[in-house]
């Protein structure tokens, strides 16, 4: 017998605010613990498993195209840290990787990579850490930590087996292979090792803020663990980390708008962490440390001068203020600087212009400052990144290169002869040619005038003389940008006929810091206009039409898609957000929740200021729903989810169903999973043929 829609119970609450009174029906699905909220989403899980029941044969089709293309006995490029290399071996069969490592060979150059044997023995192979053993009777798993002495002995990895990122850390001695009886439980995400004797590590407040920053020494009870640092502001943030030449720790602070370091030297852990510059509204910096011509010098990046941030330096003795350093890049308009990374002969500097990230490296000669040299590549749109090299003294740069047509590549680009050496290219089983795909920009014009880069990418022999299903994908929050890359499972939906585009509205951080602020708080609403005058760009240009056209957005971006639906529900025949934060007024008004004040500078805050409480819930998605047709709608959520919290898209759903006139609505909560979904890889590969099974139907591809 066919399962009717499941109507959710109204239970009616007044919420009031500056004057203003929204009755909320369905705020009752926040008590995680009420057996009517659980039998409520069980109801609508067992619903959309119905409705899309003739969705499995596609959607096995679809995980069988994703598994038949991935390498599933694989391993990572090797890493040098200290004496040994460290790496990562995935199993086929196995939901999870495994942490290994081999000694540095006697006799060899120690800064090229070896070439390991993917199956069978390997002589001086360490296990680590095998992750199916660490998961084994959990339904959910993830790592947090996964720290290495710098001698190699210990190793102080957490997990978390429940979804909600809080995690327990362990120190396992990889000499003895035993466990030490250290344990650090209810943990934030990262360790910091100071020699071999002391931790630092983070905790959380009630609302999930790392609020404080911890120092631990090996072999003591957590008890007696110490706090360093506690950050009051309930806007800040806390990290803490060290310096690739291992000379200091240092703990940041930071809101969304404002930044603070502290420094100590790491080889008195004992001692008192001190401030560089003393925080200052909307001012953000960031140093690293390197030796030039025999001096420590800070090397700051910064926006005191600018928005774009500029990289300036001064001496570890001597601060100058922020605004009197020694410029190194300047700021300029047309380039966002996003960070420096500092080894003893060079460093690199990280930029995007023209909404592509770039690479740029300044050799250290004879230990003086040079010149900054950009990295070229040859396709228009891609994705370049640096990282990988823990070692100060390294001669080398590990690059990664992407794009929408290129499977994922690893480089050593060796900075004094400019030789770049492939080391790894993701192998698509079964064979890929990237000439059968094509990627390219368009450019959609927004209300106002401002010009919105769109990416679009496709087989290269689709007839486009008539539309074609699509789907184009959004986020446009927290200065992130979408970059090119490479899918394997996209590729099913591109061979089955479809165009996949991605809309870079505002928001996000592809076109500089100006992008980002023209996208949050009161000009919110360029997010979801730019977005809509994509969709229009696609639908002039006759690539698809609205009833082929599949929105999509997670997390914020389904904060996008759930406004978009409001806005321009003509405009598309199909939603999908997965776990999307399409309540923010409600989430934004109650400083309790996880991540709620530290928002307010990306949001506004409503809770104070009466403008910004009537400007979200001018477009909040949920308190915007109307009684009209809206397009087939997909929701996602976790129930363990402590960033968007599953009642969100609970809520929206059902008030969906209850008021719009047309359209299917459908809920599907992971009742084990966390914000990233579920966990191990076939799950999750899984989850994602569902999800593009899905698109592929309502777009009409299939």
């Amino acid at each position: 017998m066919s399962l009717q829609p499941p109507i959710a119970p109204r239970h009616p609450v007044a919420r009031e605010f500056h004057g203003h009174t929204f009755v909320d029906d369905y705020e009752w699905l926040r008590d995680k613990e009420s057996a009517e909220t659980t039998e409520y989403l069980e109801a609508e899980n067992a619903y959309t498993k119905e409705r899309t029941a003739d969705l499995e044969d596609l959607t096995e089709e679809i995980y069988g195209e994703i598994k038949s293309r991935i390498k599933e006995t694989d391993m990572s490029v090797p890493v040098r840290a200290g004496n040994y290399w460290y790496y990562g071996r995935t199993i086929e069969g196995k939901n999870y990787g495994l942490s290994c490592r081999i000694p540095v060979a006697e006799g060899q150059d120690p800064w090229v990579a070896p070439v390991i044997p993917e199956e069978g023995a390997v002589e001086g192979e360490q296990v680590l850490l095998d992750l199916n053993e660490l998961a084994e009777g959990h339904e959910f798993f993830s790592l947090g930590a996964s720290s290495v002495t710098t001698s190699g002995r210990y190793l102080a990895y957490s997990v978390d087996t429940a979804g909600d990122e809080r995690f327990d850390l362990f120190v396992l001695d990889l000499e003895t292979g035993e466990l030490l009886p250290d344990r650090l439980t209810g943990i934030f995400y990262g360790a910091t090792w100071a020699g071999e004797e002391y931790l630092f590590y983070q905790r959380v407040d009630e609302a999930w803020r790392p609020d404080t920053v911890w120092r631990h020494r090996i072999g003591t009870d957590a008890s007696e663990d110490v706090c360093v640092f506690r950050e009051e502001d309930e806007h800040f943030f806390t990290g803490v980390g060290s310096t690739r030449c291992e000379n200091y720790l240092i703990i940041e602070a930071a809101s969304k708008v404002t930044s603070e370091t502290r420094v100590l030297a790491l080889d008195n852990p004992e001692g008192e962490f001190e401030v560089l510059w003393p925080r200052e509204t909307g001012v953000e910096y960031s140093v690293d440390h390197a030796v030039i011509e025999g001096q420590s010098r800070w090397i700051v990046t910064h926006n005191a001068t600018g928005p774009n941030f500029e990289v300036g330096e001064c001496s570890v003795a001597d601060l100058p203020p922020l605004r009197e350093l020694t410029v190194l890049i300047p700021h300029r308009p047309d380039s966002r600087i996003e960070g420096v990374d500092t080894y003893r002969d060079f460093i690199v500097a990280a930029y995007r212009r023209g909404a592509i990230g770039r690479l740029s490296v300044m050799e250290l000669v004879d230990g003086a400052y040079g010149r900054f040299e950009e990295l070229a590549f040859d396709e228009e749109l891609y994705t370049a990144g640096f990282g990988g090299n823990p070692e100060w003294d390294a001669p080398i740069i590990r690059l990664s290169y992407g794009s929408f047509t290129t499977p994922a590549r690893i480089y050593d680009y060796r900075v004094a002869t400019g030789e770049r050496t492939l080391l790894k290219e993701q192998e698509v089983v079964g064979g890929y040619d990237r000439s059968e795909y094509t990627a390219y920009r368009l450019w959609a014009t927004a209300p106002d005038g401002e010009q919105i880069p769109i990416s679009v990418v496709h087989r290269a022999d689709l007839d486009l003389s008539a539309p074609r299903a699509a789907v184009l994908y959004g986020y446009g929050s927290y200065e992130s940008s979408v970059d090119p890359s490479f899918s394997v499972s996209r590729l099913s939906v591109m061979d089955r006929g479809m165009i996949f585009a991605v809309a870079h509205v505002r928001g996000g951080g592809e076109m500089g810091r100006g992008w980002y602020d023209n996208g949050k708080q009161l000009s919110k609403k360029n997010t979801f206009t730019d977005f809509i005058a994509c969709a229009d760009e696609l639908i002039s240009t006759g690539l698809t039409a609205p009833d082929r056209l599949v929105a999509e957005g997670g997390s914020a971006g389904g904060l996008l898609v759930g406004a978009v639906a409001n806005l321009a529900a003509d405009r598309f025949v199909g939603v999908q957000a997965i776990v999307p934060f399409v309540d923010p007024l409600t989430s934004m008004l109650k400083p309790e929740l996880p991540l709620t004040v530290t928002e307010w500078d990306e949001w506004g805050n409503p809770f104070h200021d009466q403008e910004v409480y009537e400007y979200m819930a001018s477009y909040a998605p949920y308190e915007n729903i109307e009684a009209k047709r809206y397009p087939n709608i997909l929701a996602v959520t976790s129930f363990n989810d402590t960033r968007v919290l599953y009642v969100e898209p609970a809520k929206w759903i059902a008030k969906l169903r209850a008021t719009a006139t047309g359209g299917e609505f459908l809920l599907k909560t992971e009742m084990s999973a966390g914000h990233g979904g579920v966990s191990g890889r076939y799950d999750r590969w899984r989850q994602t043929a569902f999800e593009y099974a899905w698109t592929v139907r309502t777009a009409g591809a299939a």
